[in-house]
């Protein structure tokens, strides 16, 4: 159902059973799968690629221009994948020349007050809850779960199925699998109840919480950790990510608990 109270430009493109509220105002270059739902009072702009079965509540502003000084106009796009979730106020803007595009994966849960900046990446099944700030080319893996009113720095990755503690400010990468909480961000054990919630086994969980007390509890650097990881660890498909995060953290992990950074970079 299309309110005749809602502006559509002509040239969006609206798939069957598309639901749009009073007073929503949707531009030219626009895509809404079938199925979804667009609450009243909410702006969609263009770049926006809206997935199918979505929900969109009021006040949410999907693919607005970046707020970011270098971006002079290109084409870019923001995505978000079927059946996701935007609460009131959410706002999810568009790419730079950079990436060309922010995504919000399937599945997702992005509460009330949430905003995506641009060439964000954020993966299926993640929650981010109530009034969580995600800078610029932020990267969240799939299944995360992150902590009401937390702020995660630009360029800053968190790992697959990691959980972020509520007001958190987020400087470093957070490895996958994880929980992460205190002042300054901190180790604070493996997501054992999230991950037994999504199948993993006892083993599976006792093998991730071992790599971890390497990386973390060892006292070795972050390069002595790793070797000893592959050396200790039975290969897994955990293992491999996990160490390849690691690897690749070019901001450096968060911290061991009571203990300075485990990379050079570490605040």
């Amino acid at each position: 159902m299309i309110s005749p109270l809602a502006h559509i430009h002509p040239s969006a493109r609206l798939a069957a059973g598309v639901t749009v509220e009073p007073f929503t105002t949707i531009a030219a270059d626009v895509e809404i799968g079938e199925g979804t739902w667009v609450g009243p009072n909410v702006t969609v702009m263009d770049g926006a690629r809206i997935g199918a079965h979505c929900q969109i509540f009021p006040g949410a502003v999907v693919s607005a221009i970046p707020q970011d000084l270098k971006f002079a106009g290109e084409h870019t796009t923001a995505h978000v994948g079927d059946y996701t979730v935007l609460r009131e106020c959410v706002t999810v803007n568009r790419g730079t020349v950079e990436r060309g595009r922010t995504a919000v994966g399937a599945h997702c849960l992005l509460q009330a007050y949430v905003h995506v900046a641009h060439d964000c990446a954020v993966g299926d099944h993640c929650v981010i809850s109530n009034a969580v700030q995600l800078a610029g080319h932020v990267q969240v893996g799939d299944w995360a779960i992150l902590g009401g009113t937390s702020a995660i720095h630009q360029f800053v990755s968190i790992g697959a199925h990691a959980f972020i503690g509520g007001g958190s400010l987020v400087r470093k990468d957070v490895p996958p699998f994880v929980k992460a909480a205190r002042e300054p961000l901190t180790y604070a054990g493996v997501n054992s109840v999230g991950l037994r919630r999504r199948g993993f086994s006892e083993q599976q969980v006792l093998e991730i919480q071992d790599l971890y007390r390497i990386v973390f509890l060892s006292g070795l650097n972050t390069q002595e950790a790793l070797a000893r990881i592959e050396a200790e660890i039975p290969a897994s498909a955990e293992r491999a990510l996990a160490v390849a995060f690691v690897r690749a953290a070019s901001r450096g992990i968060i911290k061991g608990p009571g203990k300075k950074g485990l990379d050079e970079g570490a605040d």
